[in-house]
């Protein structure tokens, strides 16, 4: 890989968010082999150049990407479990979105906390804490799964052309 030790000289934050973005009939675990070297590479020069840097990882699998990086910073010496994190940000930005379509609201307007991972099954939207707005068992279950599948929609509506690129880019600077 390239060089980053001019961007990272000096660095407090450091976002990854290099790597292949996914096709159609791909999940974010065939991205796993690409991208997983490419995290690798980075994180290990985040290690030598700025040690003490806040690491937030975009790139996909995030669920397994931040545990590559975890490696390689322990491996270095230089692991802190309160500097490295996944940024699932744009589960949350899309869980508002389709609780606003659904509700009548706008996504500014709503607050939809999501825990746990960002692939499939492993994201998992808290309706019940959203303020303000109700949900019937089939709305729950429904928005769940939409929220759940959302990045193979956008892999499937782009038709090869990519994932969701503006999104991330957003999800990255709430982040």
């Amino acid at each position: 890989g390239e060089d980053a030790t001019p961007a990272l000289e000096g660095a407090d934050v450091v976002l990854i968010s290099a790597g292949v973005a996914r096709k159609p009939g791909m999940d974010r675990s065939d991205l796993f082999n690409v991208n997983a070297g490419i995290v690798k590479n980075l994180v290990q020069q985040v290690a030598k150049t700025c040690p003490k840097a806040c690491i937030g990882i975009i790139t996909n699998p995030v669920n397994t990407t931040v545990a590559i990086a975890a490696e390689v910073l322990k491996k270095a010496g230089v692991y802190d479990k309160n500097k490295l994190f996944g940024v699932t940000t744009l589960d949350i930005i899309r869980s508002n979105t389709f609780v606003a379509e659904l509700k009548g609201k706008q996504p500014g307007d709503v607050e939809v906390p999501v825990i746990g991972g960002h692939s499939g099954v492993t994201i998992l939207p808290l309706l019940s804490q959203v303020p303000g707005v109700s949900f019937t068992e089939q709305e729950v279950v429904d928005l769940t799964k939409r929220i759940q599948n959302a990045g193979t929609e956008v892999v499937e509506a782009k038709a090869g052309g990519g994932s969701a690129t503006l999104s991330m880019g957003q999800a990255a600077a709430r982040f």
